[in-house]
């Protein structure tokens, strides 16, 4: 279910500070024709959104240093487009004031533990919603094709 082969390559920054599973995202999103960048906490992340936007980041809710939510707010001060790219992962309960940045996020958060195919399939439900998944082989929905 990965991109195509003669899909455009999309950077995908993975923001999360276990090492392992980062690197298992790395290796499946990479495998589907992806880019992707690992960041260990939402201050890595800053800096490498500085330096390259990515298309897509997919962000650990909870991590050291700057946390999901708190990478999202300042995304949304700095750039309301790339907070728009933001997806959380996460598999602990969260509180009020972070449920209520969740619910913020225009894509849907991912529980852990979740499955490849899951992970996979929300991607490709992300850029077939943003219109630019395969360029223009798939509009965005509701524009003339």
């Amino acid at each position: 279910m990965g991109a195509m082969p003669d899909a455009p390559s999309r950077l995908i920054l993975v923001v999360d500070d276990d090492a392992r599973f980062a690197d298992v995202l790395h290796d499946v999103l990479s495998e589907d024709g992806y880019e992707v960048a690992i960041a260990a906490n939402g201050a890595d992340a800053l800096a490498a959104l500085a330096a390259r936007p990515a298309d897509l980041i997919l962000v650990d809710v909870r991590m050291p240093k700057l946390d999901g939510p708190g990478l999202y707010r300042e995304l949304a001060g700095r750039d309301p487009d790339l907070a728009g790219r933001v997806m959380f992962m996460t598999g602990a309960a969260v509180d009020a004031a972070t449920a209520e940045v969740l619910a913020a996020v225009r894509t849907p958060t991912l529980r852990k533990p979740f499955e490849l195919k899951d992970i996979r399939a929300a991607v490709q439900r992300f850029f077939l919603a943003s219109g630019s998944f395969h360029g223009a082989r798939f509009p965005r929905p509701g524009a003339p094709s």
